[in-house]
Formats: structure tokens, sequence, C-alpha cells
């Protein structure tokens, strides 16, 4: 039951807001109006009928005055006085006729110039009117439009994503970091120790291959004669023995491992 309850509030609400509708409402007022003025204008027709009507009774009024003052005329040519009296006194009786009819006419011709300028004035605001109604719906579907752009505007997520593109720079300068430090950690271990011994014994090779090459092409004896004139110029300037160059850290490791192979020798 509550929730029937709840579903029939819902209901009058939707259907308040829906009559609500500044559309529907600017819509109603405009058929009023239109209403209105319909029938002010009818109501002004029958006040012109009404008016027509007692100038009709006028006009025929005035046209009997005219006929009984012609037949009092002819009765007084004809030696008649009474006759030519009862004419005059019915003229009387409807000259009295007539002024009751002419102030009625001046009273209903007012009434309908009133009425007349009444209703042209209504058109005028019901043309004005009609013209604020389609102003105030177009500005209504403006403000619809506005509410509909700010509501997309506010749904929009950019922090999310920019917050997950720094999170991923971030992750990736870490990795590189600690890729470089592995690799620092991996110059100084023995097995990159190794590997730089194997990077030397391959240079030698290299090198090797390189003289020989040079004797087979003889390059070799040019090479040799420079070094033994280097060797005589070292003897000439040092009367004593040259000195050997101290042993590298690998020679020392090497060294060491011997010692190790065989600890007599």
């Amino acid at each position: 039951m509550r929730r029937f309850w709840r579903w029939l509030v819902g209901l009058f609400h939707r259907t308040m807001d829906k009559l609500e509708d500044p559309e529907m409402m600017l819509d109603q007022a405009r058929r009023d109006m239109q209403q209105a003025l319909t029938e002010n204008r009818e109501k002004a027709v029958q006040a012109i009928t009404q008016k027509n009507r007692l100038e009709n009774m006028l006009n025929d009024a005035r046209r009997k005055s005219q006929e009984l003052e012609s037949k009092a005329i002819m009765a007084l040519k004809q030696g008649n006085r009474e006759l030519a009296r009862s004419f005059v006194r019915e003229r009387a009786n409807n000259d009295a006729v007539i002024g009751q009819l002419d102030q009625s006419y001046a009273q209903a011709s007012a009434a309908v110039e009133s009425v007349k300028v009444a209703v042209k004035r209504q058109e005028e605001e019901v043309r004005r009117k009609t013209a604020e109604a389609l102003a105030m719906k177009a500005q209504w579907k403006q403000a619809q439009i506005q509410n509909s752009i700010t509501k997309a505007l506010e749904g929009l997520t950019f922090e999310n994503q920019f917050e997950s593109f720094g999170a991923a720079k971030e992750r990736i300068q870490n990795m590189q970091a600690e890729a470089a430090a592995r690799q620092e950690m991996f110059g100084t271990s023995i097995q990159g120790k190794i590997m730089d011994m194997e990077d030397k014994a391959l240079d030698y090779e290299a090198e090797e291959e390189l003289k020989k090459l040079e004797e087979r092409l003889g390059l070799g004896e040019s090479k040799t004669a420079t070094a033994d004139t280097q060797e005589v110029k070292v003897g000439q300037g040092d009367a004593t023995a040259p000195v050997e160059a101290p042993p590298s850290e690998i020679d020392q490791q090497l060294d060491e491992l011997e010692k190790r192979i065989n600890p007599g020798g």
C-alpha cells in the first residue's frame, strides 16, 4: 500500500510538472486570449446590430413624421381642419418617439465606438502577447539546451584520465631508474667483470688476426721497425732496464685464482 501511495504521489508530481511546463502554459495563455478576443468580437457585433436596429427605427419614425406633415397640409388644402388636427396630433406623438429613439441611438453609437476601440486594443495586445510568447518559448528552448550542455560538461571525467596518465608516467620512470640501477650493479659484479675479460680476449684475438693480415699485406715490417726504433730510443735515454707496468686488477685476480687452484706452485 505504501508503494502504491508513493507511485500515486510521483505520478501526481510528474503530471504537475508537465502541466507547469512553460510551453504548455504559454500555449494555454494564447488560446485563452484568442477565445476572449473572439467573445468580445461577438459582443461587439451584437452591439452594432442593436445600434443598426435603432437607426432603422429612427429613420422610419422620421419618415412617418414627414408623411403625417404632408397629410396634414393636404387636409388643410381640402378644408378639412379636423382631419389636419388629428394628423398634427399623431405627428407630435411620433416626434416624441423620435426623441427617445434619437437619444437611445446616440447612446448605442457611443457604446459601439467604445467596443470597437476596446476590440482593436485587444487585438493589438493579443498580437504583442503572441510575439512575446514566441520569444519566451525560444528562451525556454535555449535554456534547456544550455542546461543540457552544462549537464554534459559536468559528466566529463578529465581528472581521472590525467591521474592515470601521470601514474603511468611515474611507473615508467621508476622502471627506467630500476633498469639503470641493475645495469650499474651488473657492471660491478663478478659476472660483469668476466664479460669484460671476455670482451678483452676477443679484442686480443682480433688484434692478432689484424697483425697476421698486416704481415700478409707487407705492412708488418714497417710496424716492427718502428717498434725497434722506439726501443733503441728508450735504451739510449735510460741506462736502466725498462720498467714493467704494474699488473692490472684483472692480472691480480688471475694470480689469486691460480694460487687457489695450485697452492703448492
